[in-house]
C-alpha cells in the first residue's frame, strides 16, 4: 500500500510539472499568436485610413474640370481591389500575403501617378483641402510602414516561440500553432530607382 501511495505521489507531481510546463507554454503561444493577429488588425485598419483618404482626394481632385479622367479611373480602380481583398489573421497564408501586397502597391502605384499628374494643375496643387489631404496621406503611408514592422516583430517572437526548444515539441502535441506569414518587401524593392533630371 505504501508503495502505490508513493508511486501515486511521484505520478502526482509529474504530472503537475507535466502540466505547468505545457500549460505555460501553451498559454505563452496563444498570447504571441493574438498580439500578432492583433498587429496584423493594425496593419489593415492603416492601408483602410488610406483608403477612406483617397475617397476624399478622388473627389477632390475630380473638381478640377480639365484633370485627367483616366489617372482618377486608375485610382479608383486600384483602390476598389485593394479593398476587396480580405485575409483572415488567424490563417494568414503566404499566397494571401502575396495577394494583399500586390493589390497595395497597385494601389500605390495609381496614387504616385496621381500626385505625380497634380503637379501639372497650380490651382489643385493650391487647393487647401487637396493640400490637407495629401499631408495626410503621406502621414498615413508612414502609419503602414510602421505598423507593417510591428506586424513583423510579432510575427517574429511568435515564430521564434514555435520553434525553440521544448516549445517545438510541447506545442506541435498541444494545438494547431503554424508559423505566421511576415510582410516582405516588393519585388525589386531592394534596387535604388534611377533619377533622371533632364531639365530640357
Amino acid at each position: 500500500m505504501k508503495k502505490l501511495l508513493i508511486v501515486l505521489a511521484v505520478i502526482f507531481i509529474l504530472g503537475g510539472i507535466l502540466y505547468s510546463l505545457s500549460a505555460g507554454r501553451y498559454n505563452s503561444a496563444i498570447i504571441l499568436q493574438e498580439d500578432a493577429q492583433t498587429a496584423w488588425s493594425n496593419v489593415e485598419s492603416a492601408y483602410q485610413r488610406r483608403s477612406d483618404l483617397i475617397g476624399n482626394l478622388v473627389k477632390t481632385v475630380q473638381g478640377a474640370a480639365d484633370f485627367e479622367r483616366s489617372t482618377l479611373k486608375e485610382v479608383i480602380e486600384a483602390r476598389s481591389k485593394a479593398t476587396s481583398i480580405n485575409i483572415d489573421p488567424s490563417n494568414i497564408t503566404p499566397g494571401q500575403m502575396a495577394q494583399f501586397q500586390q493589390a497595395q502597391s497597385g494601389l500605390s502605384s495609381a496614387l504616385s501617378r496621381l500626385l505625380v499628374t497634380v503637379e501639372r494643375y497650380p490651382d489643385l496643387k493650391s487647393n487647401q483641402n487637396f493640400l490637407n489631404l495629401q499631408t495626410q496621406l503621406e502621414g498615413t503611408e508612414n502609419r503602414i510602414n510602421v505598423e507593417r514592422n510591428r506586424y513583423n516583430e510579432a510575427v517574429g517572437l511568435y515564430n521564434k516561440n514555435l520553434r525553440i526548444f521544448p516549445n517545438n515539441i510541447i506545442l506541435g502535441m498541444l494545438g494547431n500553432f503554424e508559423k505566421m506569414t511576415r510582410f516582405k518587401a516588393d519585388e525589386g524593392a531592394e534596387k535604388a530607382p534611377d533619377v533622371d533630371f533632364d531639365f530640357k
